[in-house]
C-alpha cells in the first residue's frame, strides 16, 4: 500500500491543465454542426434494398422516388403487397432515371426481379402501369426482366 502524501502541483503544470481544458470546451462549443452530406438517391435506393431482393414500402423509398409515402400507397393497386409494389417502383425508378448508371444497380435489379416472379404476384402488368403514372416513366414491363 502506497502511504506517501498526495503529489502536489506546481501552478504551472496547474496552468497548463486548465488551458487544455479551455482548450477542448472552446472547440467543442466553436465547431460547425455537422451538416449531413446531400445523399445520392441511387445509393439510398441500394441501401434500402433488403437481402432477399426486396424493398419495404417506407417513407425513405417514398423520398427516394421524389413521392411521400401516402401518393405511393394511394397509387397501388389492390391485390399488390406492399415489398412487390415497392420493389416494382424501385425498379421503375432505375430503369427510368438511372441507365447511366446501369452497371451499378444491374445485379440488384436482377435479384429484385427474380423475387418479384418468385412471389407469384398478381397484376404485376398493372403494377408497371400504376408504377409508371405515379413517376412520370414510360418503362416497359419486359425491361424489368418481369
Amino acid at each position: 500500500m502506497d502511504c506517501s502524501p498526495p503529489r502536489r502541483i506546481h501552478s504551472k503544470e496547474m496552468s497548463c491543465r486548465s488551458n487544455a481544458a479551455e482548450a477542448i470546451d472552446y472547440s467543442e462549443r466553436s465547431a460547425p454542426k455537422c451538416v449531413q452530406p446531400h445523399k445520392d438517391p441511387l445509393l439510398q435506393l441500394v441501401s434500402l434494398q433488403k437481402a432477399s431482393g426486396s424493398w419495404m414500402l417506407d417513407e425513405d423509398l417514398a423520398a427516394v422516388l421524389g413521392k411521400t409515402k401516402e401518393e405511393v400507397e394511394k397509387a397501388k393497386p389492390e391485390l399488390v403487397n406492399n415489398e412487390v409494389w415497392a420493389s416494382i417502383l424501385a425498379l421503375i425508378w432505375l430503369h427510368a432515371f438511372k441507365m447511366d448508371a446501369k452497371e451499378e444497380w444491374e445485379l440488384l435489379s436482377m435479384k429484385a426481379a427474380s423475387w418479384i416472379k418468385a412471389q407469384n404476384a398478381p397484376c404485376v402488368s398493372e403494377c408497371v402501369e400504376a408504377g409508371n403514372k405515379l413517376l412520370g416513366c414510360s418503362v416497359k414491363k419486359e425491361a424489368l426482366s418481369l
